[in-house]
C-alpha cells in the first residue's frame, strides 16, 4: 500500500472511531445497578462483552467467544444515527428495522471497504439470528436489562408500566441462545418482580 492510500485509510478509520464516540451519548431506559441513573449504549455494550466472556459456557451450542464479543460491541453502534428504541415502545418498534438499516449503511460506509464489509457482515449476522454466536448475543442482550431491572426493584419497568406479557413477548426467543440464562431470568427476574408488583401481572401468573 503506497503512502497516500495508507494515509486515506487511516483517516477513514479515525473518522469512524470518532463517530462511534457518540454511542456514549445514547441513553437507554435501563438503570444502572446503583439506580443512580440510566445506562448509555456504550456501557451496555461493554457490560455484555464482559458477560459473554464469563457466561459463554451457558450457550446452547459451542460459540466463538471473540466473534460473540465483537457482535455485542458493535450491535448498537447504529444507534448513533437511529437512536435507542425502547423494547416496549410499540410505536417506535414499527420502523426500527428500517431506521437501523439506513443507519448501518451510513455508519459502516465510513470505513475502508474491507473493514466496512466485515463490520456490516457481523452486524447483519446478529440482526438475522444466523448463528449460535448471534443467538447467544441476543440472549445476553435480553438478559442484561432484566438483570438490571431486578437489581433496581424494577425501576424502568415500573416507570413505563411494563406488563409481564410484554416481557414474555420480548423474550420469546431468548432461550434459542441459552436455555439456562432464560430459565434463570424467568425464575429470578420475571417471577420475582411479578410477585413484588414491579411488573403488571396481566397474565395472572400469581393466580396460577
Amino acid at each position: 500500500m503506497d503512502q497516500s492510500n495508507q494515509s486515506e485509510r487511516l483517516l477513514q478509520q479515525i473518522r469512524f472511531c470518532l463517530e462511534i464516540d457518540k454511542e456514549k451519548e445514547i441513553t437507554r431506559q435501563t438503570y444502572l445497578s446503583s439506580n443512580l441513573r440510566q445506562e448509555n449504549d456504550a456501557e451496555h455494550a461493554w457490560h455484555m462483552a464482559v458477560m459473554a466472556m464469563i457466561l459463554f459456557e451457558y450457550s446452547n451450542k459451542e460459540i466463538d467467544k471473540l466473534k460473540t464479543i465483537s457482535m455485542l460491541l458493535i450491535h448498537d453502534l447504529v444507534e448513533v444515527y437511529a437512536g435507542d428504541t425502547f423494547a416496549y415502545n410499540d410505536e417506535a418498534i414499527k420502523n426500527q428495522k428500517e431506521r437501523e438499516q439506513k443507519a448501518a449503511d451510513k455508519l459502516f460506509s465510513l470505513l475502508p471497504d474491507d473493514q466496512s464489509h466485515e463490520m456490516r457482515k457481523i452486524w447483519d449476522e446478529f440482526e438475522k439470528w444466523e448463528s449460535p454466536e448471534a443467538c447467544f448475543a441476543h440472549s445476553l442482550d435480553n438478559f442484561q436489562p432484566m438483570m438490571l431491572n431486578n437489581a433496581t426493584s424494577g425501576h424502568a419497568w415500573k416507570e413505563h408500566g411494563v406488563r409481564v406479557s410484554q416481557v414474555m413477548k420480548r423474550n420469546s426467543r431468548t432461550d434459542e441462545g441459552s436455555k439456562t440464562l432464560w430459565n434463570y431470568a424467568f425464575e429470578h427476574f420475571v417471577k420475582t418482580n411479578v410477585a413484588a408488583g414491579n411488573l403488571i401481572d396481566d397474565l395472572n401468573m400469581e393466580g396460577d
